[in-house]
């Protein structure tokens, strides 16, 4: 395996070390692809996948995206995304859809040792405007 990958896993493993997920408060999985975006909730205690939603599923309608952000300065922002930026936020809308219809309001994110930048902060931000609790 690459050095990248090592680390990677290793930064993984110290994340699960100390973030548990429940039937009523379940882990927010990520896994990132060079390609390809998935997201899972998964309930540790009984070791079972409640909820999942990835990028295959969504279409892209335009190779990128506006959506409607706040700044720092509390201030209204139109941002634009990338095409896998953008089909990352609408894989956080979707897992967050499909958890409210199972009555799941609340999750601990697991970001697997990635850094919380780019793909992975768009599936979050999608997540948390589709009404998940972080």
């Amino acid at each position: 395996m690459l050095k990248k990958q090592l680390k990677r896993q290793k930064r993984h493993k110290r994340v699960r070390a100390k973030i548990h997920g429940t039937a009523k408060v379940p882990r927010l999985c990520v896994f990132r692809s060079n390609r390809h975006i998935y997201a899972q909730l998964i309930d540790d205690e009984k070791g079972k996948t409640l909820v999942s939603a990835n990028d295959l599923i969504i279409k892209p309608k335009t190779k990128s995206q506006k959506v409607k952000t706040k700044n720092q300065k509390g201030e209204k922002d139109k941002k634009m995304l990338t095409k896998k930026i953008g089909l990352a936020y609408e894989v956080g809308k979707l897992i967050a859809k499909k958890a409210s219809e199972k009555k799941i309001k609340k999750v601990v994110f697991d970001r697997g040792g990635y850094k919380y930048h780019g793909r992975l902060k768009a599936l979050a931000e999608g997540a948390r405007k589709a009404g998940l609790k972080f």
